[in-house]
């Protein structure tokens, strides 16, 4: 009575038993496929403009020429190295290797954006990345950003790093702000820091500077400098004043030229700073100019 039971046991057994060296044969036929296959070619895709880094750098951090990856079997190929090799590179920000099913390496590439090149007061130069990140200039390509300059205290060891200085991150948040806006990203052609440690900022038009002082409330800086270019500096000209201050959000201070003709044209001077303050109070009741 007992003996159905145990055969059908024994055949269940049998039956995963088989089941499993079909696995184990097919799992070796796969390998030993595998082993065979060997790599194509090597496509590499560097999306937008291409700045910093090009297929033939990529090709020499790959040593691609040197058929060092075309012509190996697929699984002797360490994909991460390729990778960590690709992301010691400064001016790159993400790189992702991968086979596809034509046995091709692909290789895709996101460069880091500079925004700033800052010169320090230890004539060290650097650029700053869109993150806020110092990288290395290069021998291939310099790039046309906003450039900083004067006292400026932050370090540079060669690699990417992150900014350690106060100034060198007001620094960055202003060339952040002024290259997203497209007037003050044309406008704007320098930053310097001075002794005060305050951002003073260069126009391509004019010959004044701009007192910035620091990144705080840019928004409203840069609102009141606007109303300034646009109601004050047509009604007296753009050489009357040496600086702007816009370091205070809730007014606009003038600092005139020195003065050396008769008391007549400073009368006129006077009455055209008049002018200036009621432009300036009709457009924006937080917004005003100082002599």
């Amino acid at each position: 009575m007992f003996k159905k039971p145990i055969v059908k046991h024994i055949l269940i057994s049998l039956c995963w038993l088989i089941s499993l060296g079909g696995v184990v044969v097919l799992m070796s036929f796969i390998e030993i496929k595998k082993a065979q296959v060997i790599c194509k070619d090597v496509k590499v895709y560097i999306p937008g403009n291409q700045y910093f880094i090009d297929q033939q750098e990529i090709d020499n951090i790959l040593h691609v020429k040197n058929h060092t990856l075309i012509g190996r079997p697929i699984e002797s190929i360490n994909i991460r190295a390729l990778e960590d090799k690709l992301k010691a590179n400064p001016f790159i920000e993400t790189a992702r290797v991968y086979i596809d099913m034509d046995d091709v390496i692909r290789v895709e590439i996101t460069q880091r954006q500079p925004i700033l090149r800052i010169m320090n007061q230890y004539d060290q130069d650097f650029y700053v990345d869109s993150h806020g990140l110092k990288i290395p200039l290069s021998s291939n390509f310099t790039a046309r950003v906003l450039v900083a300059n004067g006292f400026i205290d932050e370090p540079f060891s060669g690699k990417v790093d992150t900014l350690h200085t106060d100034i060198a991150t007001q620094i960055y948040k202003t060339a952040d702000y002024i290259r997203r806006d497209s007037l003050w990203d044309a406008q704007i052609a320098q930053i310097y820091v001075n002794q005060a440690h305050e951002i003073e900022l260069i126009p391509r038009v004019g010959s004044q500077r701009i007192l910035l002082g620091n990144a705080d409330s840019l928004d409203a800086k840069f609102h009141n400098l606007l109303i300034f270019y646009k109601k004050a500096l047509p009604q007296v000209g753009w050489g009357m004043y040496k600086i702007i201050n816009i370091k205070y959000a809730n007014q606009v201070i003038g600092v005139k030229n020195q003065i050396t003709k008769q008391d007549s044209l400073a009368a006129i001077a006077a009455k055209k700073d008049s002018v200036i303050k009621n432009s300036i109070n009709a457009i924006t009741d937080t917004s005003q100019i100082v002599k």
